[in-house]
């Protein structure tokens, strides 16, 4: 990787993964999901300055158990395993395989740690966060996603994720403070509701940046003390975090 332009690399790779996989879409998903655990592991120790040479062996050993192609539609089941985003329909998309692994990684999460995710999409991230915490919150603003998302994490087993529809800029302060909280949505700024409930000693990492714009992967953390500071680490590209306000305002 240019350690000028670390997202650059990510893109390149994740697009000539994305034309290469589909070649073995039909697969068995388990031989599926061993290329895409060794795609990341390939992708992590090339990428460079921002990025862990090697991801948490636990993050790895999580994803190749998880079922990717249930958390995508049937039309793009085939891309499920691809190192690229995949939609999963109302504008929104499930983030490529590397991304999840490395927002995760960075998060350094914990078996007894409460964790909040803001964007629950289809609930892949929060199957993953599950496997490895204790409990995970999540706030979905797409009412029809988060009804998806509650009933396919239900019905696959994963009892400690509880999903609810909501404006993910507010948090969720009846479970605060949390130990650790991700944001799977491009936000324009650090939302001070989140800083708030995040527990000392916690860390949060969140994508920032102008709508429509290449935004920064940045990890937040706030001290036993309570300073909070942040650092940008890579260039990154997500939907817009949506909030519920500015979403009323544009109905109008």
């Amino acid at each position: 990787m240019q350690t000028a332009d670390p997202g650059r690399r990510l893109v390149v790779l994740g697009a000539i993964a994305a034309l290469v996989a589909p070649a073995g879409a039909q697969d068995p998903p388990e031989e599926q999901r061993r290329r895409m655990i060794a795609d990341i592991a390939q992708i992590a120790a090339a990428s460079g300055q921002g990025v862990p040479a090697r991801i948490d062996p636990r993050v790895l050993a999580v994803m190749s158990e998880i079922p990717r192609h249930e958390f995508v539609p049937g039309w793009v089941k085939s891309r499920a395993y691809v190192d690229n985003a995949v939609p999963i329909g109302h504008g929104q998309t499930i983030s490529q395989p590397f991304v999840v692994a490395l927002m995760t990684d960075l998060l350094d999460v914990r078996l007894g740690h409460r964790v909040l995710e803001i964007g629950t999409g289809s609930g892949y991230q929060a199957a993953v966060l599950s496997k490895l915490v204790a409990q995970v919150y999540t706030i979905e603003i797409v009412e029809p996603l988060a009804r998806e998302a509650a009933e396919r994490l239900n019905r696959m087993g994963y009892a400690n994720v509880t999903v609810r529809v909501g404006d993910g800029y507010a948090g969720w302060p009846e479970h605060a403070p949390f130990d650790r909280i991700m944001v799977t949505a491009g936000a324009t700024h650090i939302p001070p509701d989140l800083v708030a409930q995040l527990k000392p000693g916690g860390r949060m990492i969140i994508p920032v940046g102008e709508r429509l714009a290449t935004q920064k992967l940045t990890m937040v953390e706030k001290d036993s003390s309570g300073k909070v500071s942040s650092r940008a680490l890579i260039p990154v590209a997500f939907v817009p975090l949506i909030e519920k306000a500015a979403r009323e305002r544009r109905r109008k």
